[in-house]
């Protein structure tokens, strides 16, 4: 999803006021420098010190230099209470995001550090970051033909910019629910046909189909980067049934994904969601879908998703999370019971990774959860091609914990899944980028073979490079036996359209239909 990350060092003014000077084991002995001093560190000691101190410190070598200088690091120093030459914090701000946003306090009055000490760590940058981004590592080269699925390309409606916001597959009905950025959400029959349309109040990002009841959706309210509350979890039916209680749950802070589960073991489905926020969110469930029962489980703005399973086999439901933002990482929220959660982090990153989606699948076959993942979030301050943007495999050592096993690079990656699609007993992946580099505009979606051992081949199509894929779902959309995958396509802006325009790509559906010919 575009614009879900936000400003790098997005949590830095909630450590400031408890902040002291780190041990020499945290930065190193201060006699390797001979300039340096407890009274005078070095450009790289004030930058562990500053920037390592509420998440993982980002090393130079991940950005080239002036995506530093004049990308990132002028945002890191508002957010320490620099205020420097021709910076406004809220100035570009629309009033009403500005005003939810000054109610955060957000950039501190009084500032962390002396100029000249911020002027070392901006020199430390300058002087050990490269020129320009890093290339990828050597990898399997993508052969540009997609045998085991045909192409075809869905148009819905009339818009002329594809704004693809939700894909989702409902098993029970075949139907496939298309939510759009202009706040409508259609409806495709088995064959892919427009079945029905609601205009909701913001944009769709998640729904689920409980059984025997209408489905219930979830809007984001705003798809930009924001931190005013106007997401709502509400079931999707025109009229309420007599005797049924619809669900309708205002003020969520821009929220991604929901699901239901059971979690204190009350007969009764609880709802947890992730509230992205920006600079603000959180990752909560409420008891029984009321919100008047809220438990918050994690305080940060970031969380992306969340799977629901019983990792240590006690018989109860624990969450999986991935947070994005400053604070990228996953985390294990083990249920010790009576509505109560105890969290392990299990990986951690960058705070350039760009964590964009997780999924539980089992690569190994040995009865424990592995960890598909991809990262290639790329809107904000540091928007170029980055090395370590791709598709990864963490294999689960059956204690929960995670090493990682398979990384393909991929610009830009923004979504996976795992599936058997060629039916050949073992699981392969689809993946998407949504900031695809515009050299190869078809690998946009790559689909990898699994060749055994952890080793895939990859392979894509022509047609992947007709949108920006946002979306994507897997399923056997018609009825004969494989699984189908389709990509939704979203377009931010007209200028994203055109760049593909002068690389002669003149067709943008906002659907790309990949019908599986194993059968």
């Amino acid at each position: 999803m575009p614009s879900l990350r936000t400003g790098l060092f997005l949590l830095i003014f909630l450590v400031i006021a408890s902040f002291s000077i780190p041990s020499k084991q945290e930065t190193g002995s201060m006699s390797a420098n001979p300039e340096a001093t407890e009274t005078n560190p070095t450009g790289k000691q004030l930058a562990q010190r500053y920037c390592g101190s509420c998440h993982l410190f980002p090393e130079p070598e991940l950005l080239d230099k002036k995506t530093w200088v004049t990308g990132v690091l002028p945002t890191m120093a508002m957010r320490l209470g620099l205020k420097l030459p021709g910076q406004d914090t809220l100035k570009p701000l629309a009033p009403e995001e500005e005003k939810a946003i000054s109610q955060l306090h957000i950039y501190p009055e009084t500032a962390a550090l002396s100029l000249s000490d911020w002027e070392k760590i901006v020199r430390y940058y300058e002087e050990t970051a490269p020129e320009v981004p890093l290339p990828q590592k050597p990898h399997a080269p993508v052969t540009n033909e997609l045998p085991l699925f045909a192409a075809k390309e869905v148009t819905i409606g009339d818009k002329p910019v594809p704004q693809t916001t939700l894909l989702k597959y409902d098993t029970q009905s075949g139907q496939l629910y298309v939510g759009d950025a202009q706040n409508t959400l259609y409806v495709l029959d088995k064959q892919l046909q427009l079945a029905d349309t609601w205009w909701i109040d913001t944009p769709p990002t998640d729904i689920d189909f409980p059984k025997n009841a209408a489905p219930r959706l979830l809007t984001i309210g705003v798809f930009s980067p924001s931190d005013q509350h106007l997401g709502r979890l509400m079931t999707l039916e025109r009229a309420a049934k007599p005797g049924s209680s619809p669900v309708n749950i205002r003020q969520l802070p821009r929220p991604v994904q929901f699901v239901a589960s059971d979690l204190n073991s009350d007969g009764k489905q609880d709802a947890v969601i992730c509230g992205f926020g920006n600079n603000a969110g959180k990752l909560f469930w409420y008891d029984g879908f009321d919100p008047a029962k809220e438990h918050v489980l994690k305080a940060f703005p970031g969380a992306r998703k969340v799977e629901i399973a019983d990792f240590n086999h006690d018989k109860k439901p624990d969450i999986m999370v991935l947070m994005a933002q400053a604070r990228e990482e996953v985390s294990i929220f083990y249920n010790v019971g009576n509505g109560k959660f105890k969290e392990k982090p299990i990986l951690q990153f960058s705070p350039l990774f760009g964590s964009s989606y997780f999924e539980l699948v089992d690569f190994n076959k040995d009865g424990f959860q592995d960890i598909l993942l991809t990262n290639g979030d790329n809107w904000d301050y540091s928007s170029i091609n980055k090395n370590y943007h791709g598709v990864r495999i963490y294999i689960n050592d059956r204690k929960d914990n995670f090493k990682e096993a398979w990384f393909y690079p991929m610009y830009g990656a923004a979504k996976a899944i795992a599936c058997d699609f060629d039916k050949d007993g073992d699981l392969d992946i689809a993946a998407t980028s949504f900031y695809t580099s515009l050299e190869q505009p078809e690998q946009g979606f790559i689909y990898f073979t699994n060749q055994g051992e952890l080793t895939f081949t990859p392979s894509s199509t022509p047609a992947g490079a007709d949108g920006k894929w946002l979306t994507m779902e897997a399923a056997d959309f018609d009825r004969d036996g494989d699984v189908d995958i389709i990509l939704g396509s979203y377009f931010h802006t007209v200028g994203e359209m055109t760049q593909l325009l002068f690389k002669g790509i003149t067709s943008f559906p906002q659907l790309l239909v990949l019908e599986n010919q194993s059968n």
